[in-house]
């Protein structure tokens, strides 16, 4: 199939058993694809599906925790069969035109806002990766109207069927989905086992830290077997929080990369600095804990404090600091909204091993080893994420060639 009426153009890279191939044409979708209008008739579908930008299409129930669209409401739906194409108008950061994901999960329903088509060649996994790309995202502004919502995109349901598409030979366009699948298959896989080793720690961290009614872990390092049970303690009564005086507890007073200056006496911050040198460094580490996130975060570098609503802390002597850290993320403080979220926190009951035997180090030591496996992992991931997206780009010839 090609259109001799467009443009043709190339992509930037290609194999080199398709570099003297020819230069590739475009045609619009209309002409690969139809439209998908069946509604959900006397509601037989009850299976709800969202597209979303993050994850492509999937329930509706495990994208929002809850369904949005009830029994009663269904019957406008319209039917989306597995291998179905999916436009979303709502954009948003990462899908500035809104995202096309296909239906890889199963039959289910969508709302009418959004727009379903169908491929003729079920060997369409090439445009799956296209659409993943920016390579049509000008079309659609310039398709859409001007008037449209600053949420949504406003196009039409023949100028959205218009889109050209980049099409080259069969053989050419399934190296290209080949290539792309496989690298998929490298970022689940890498991305299972950064979630792997998050359950791992987190298991562990189950066993090395008492549970409640109890006053020894589970588990505990062979040195550690005979040293005696945990004490029983508040957060309050072990931390020492480290707060900047009134006129200096809101980010009006500080600018981007200023640094806390600590009296050593009282463990206070006093001031705010450019100068990296004149801090204190004695009061590190500490940990940080934001009262609307009830996130934590452990600190061993000069900082500067953030906006409001952000505690920081440390413990008091005979108690690690990382241990600490480690022993409040096995424990987290649950969110209320009619208490203070770090007044619940320094009312948790926390357990912890003598001092002088060492274990709290030995426990914060592995977690931590943990933690760098876990950082480590994860940059692997995001950087085959970054090559798979650069090389996308690569692959697809840009039809903003075709409309210069």
């Amino acid at each position: 199939m090609s259109n001799k009426d467009n443009p043709m153009f190339m992509p930037k890279r290609r194999f080199p058993e398709f570099k003297e191939a020819g230069e590739w044409e475009s045609v619009p979708l209309s002409r690969l694809a139809a439209r998908t209008k069946q509604k959900n008739r006397d509601e037989k579908i009850a299976r709800v599906l969202t597209n979303s930008a993050e994850f492509g299409v999937i329930d509706q129930r495990d994208f929002f925790d809850k369904d949005i669209a009830t029994q009663g409401n269904l019957d406008s739906y319209f039917v989306v069969e597995l291998g179905s194409y999916v436009y979303n108008p709502r954009i948003s950061a990462t899908a500035p035109v809104g995202p096309i994901s296909k239906n890889k999960i199963g039959t289910g329903v969508m709302s009418p806002l959004y727009t379903v088509f169908k491929f003729k060649d079920e060997s369409n996994d090439f445009y799956e990766h296209y659409f993943k790309t920016t390579g049509w995202h000008g079309y659609m502004r310039q398709a859409s109207s001007t008037g449209a919502r600053h949420d949504r995109m406003a196009i039409s349901s023949e100028d959205f069927m218009a889109m050209p598409l980049p099409i080259s030979t069969a053989k050419e366009q399934q190296k290209i989905a080949d290539c792309l699948s496989s690298l998929d298959e490298l970022i689940a896989a890498q991305g299972r086992k950064v979630e792997a080793l998050k359950t791992h720690k987190k298991g562990l961290m189950q066993q090395l830290f008492p549970r409640a009614g109890e006053t020894q872990p589970r588990l505990r390092f062979p040195e550690f077997h005979n040293t005696g049970e945990w004490k029983e303690c508040t957060v309050e009564e072990i931390i020492v929080t480290i707060a900047p005086p009134k006129k200096l507890q809101t980010s009006d007073y500080q600018e981007r990369g200023d640094f806390p200056i600590v009296d050593q006496s009282q463990v206070y911050i006093c001031g705010w600095t450019k100068d990296s040198d004149a801090v204190i460094k004695k009061v590190l580490p500490v940990i940080v804990f934001g009262d609307h996130t009830c996130a934590l975060k452990f600190i061993d570098q000069p900082f500067a404090q953030g906006a409001d609503g952000i505690k920081i802390f440390s413990p008091k002597r005979g108690i690690d600091t990382r241990f600490l850290f480690c022993s409040l993320e096995a424990n987290p403080v649950v969110q209320e909204s009619y208490k203070r979220h770090f007044s619940m926190l320094k009312e948790k009951l926390l357990f912890y091993p003598d001092p002088t035997t060492g274990e709290q180090q030995r426990i914060a030591s592995c977690l931590s080893s943990l933690d760098v496996h876990i950082a480590v992992a994860t940059q692997e991931l995001d950087a085959l994420k970054t090559y798979k997206k650069g090389l996308t780009q690569q692959l697809f010839p840009s039809l903003q060639v075709v409309e210069a």
